[in-house]
């Protein structure tokens, strides 16, 4: 079993994708209030090499060895990857010893400001930030960043990678009612896609439960309204979780393992990747499918989420929905 690699797993973004946890759970820039991977353990801004680049290398070289190429190799996980100082070493290495495969690097996108950094994804095939907001107000509200960042060097960051970067930027933009979908701060995000020109915008909501037990998802008539606010030509909606079945690497045994735990007792995402060895963010791609499908049931006990069979029974008088 793999310590820093997992999956591969169905992205809706990138198909069969292997990807490359390079922080422990859970170190960034940013505590998103919608983060599915839980809270923030250690909020810093500081790059240095949290996971070792020869313990990564070995695992690279060993799956290489014994396994098919995925579609893409993703640098994502439980925390931020641009925090490790090794990123681009451990890209330069994939580059050499799997040319072929593309690389992505699902990222916040807030440490762009350092050159060094920029220098670093140079080779990787697409970059994947995320921007919640424009404004100096909801970008603290959504993302609850470190207290050395602020709104103008995110997207002035973002700006000067775009200028730099021979790449594809897609853009990720996860709206939550409430928070972001003012016409006001729609408006100054449109200012911003036009300063960080993204290959794509892709637009995003709530799957999972975030840190906020009472955050709620955006409709996709929603998300329709607002790709036609900005009259981008560049805006998609990302696709249906359960679309993720019909990706090569969905894996019916997982499914069915999820069930079968939460059959017996409900868990959350931490128990269940615990149990059956999975990565959290593998965990909660299975969750998706099997939520939309209604074959799970998400409870709240003392502010926990819980996962149950939607088959089984729970104590009510211990939850509250």
């Amino acid at each position: 079993m793999y310590k820093h690699l997992f999956g591969p797993v169905p992205s809706r973004r990138l198909g069969m994708s292997l990807g490359i946890d390079l922080v422990p759970h859970k170190i960034c820039s940013l505590n998103c209030v919608y983060c599915e991977v839980g809270r923030t353990t250690k909020l810093t801004t500081e790059r240095r090499e949290y996971v070792l680049y020869d313990k990564v290398e070995r695992e690279l070289e060993h799956y290489f060895e014994t396994n098919p190429n995925p579609d893409y190799i993703t640098f994502s996980g439980s925390g931020e990857p641009t925090l490790n100082t090794r990123i681009g070493d451990i890209l330069d290495f994939i580059k050499k010893a799997k040319p072929q495969i593309p690389v992505a690097v699902l990222t916040n996108g807030t440490l762009f400001n350092d050159s060094k950094l920029r220098k670093e994804l140079s080779k990787a095939d697409v970059v994947l930030p995320s921007l919640d907001a424009a404004s100096e107000s909801v970008f603290k509200k959504i993302n609850k960043p470190h207290h050395q960042l602020n709104i103008a060097d995110y997207v002035n960051g973002l700006e000067t990678f775009r200028n730099e970067y021979a790449g594809q930027i897609w853009l990720e933009v996860l709206i939550l009612p409430g928070y972001n979908n003012s016409n006001q701060e729609l408006r100054l995000l449109k200012q911003a896609f036009t300063r960080i020109r993204p290959d794509k915008i892709q637009l995003n909501t709530l799957d999972r439960p975030g840190i906020l037990k009472d955050l709620q998802p955006i409709s996709y008539t929603g998300l329709r309204d607002i790709a036609d606010f900005w009259q981008l030509e560049n805006v998609e909606i990302i696709a249906a979780a359960p679309d993720r079945k019909d990706l090569k690497s969905y894996r019916l045994d997982t499914e069915t393992a999820i069930l079968e735990t939460i059959q017996r007792r409900p868990c959350t995402v931490a128990d269940l990747s615990k149990i059956l060895g999975l990565h959290i963010s593998e965990i909660n791609k299975y969750l998706d499918v099997l939520d939309a499908e209604e074959k799970v049931r998400l409870k709240f006990h003392t502010g926990v989420a819980y996962y149950q069979n939607n088959e089984s029974r729970f104590d009510n008088k211990n939850s509250s929905a």
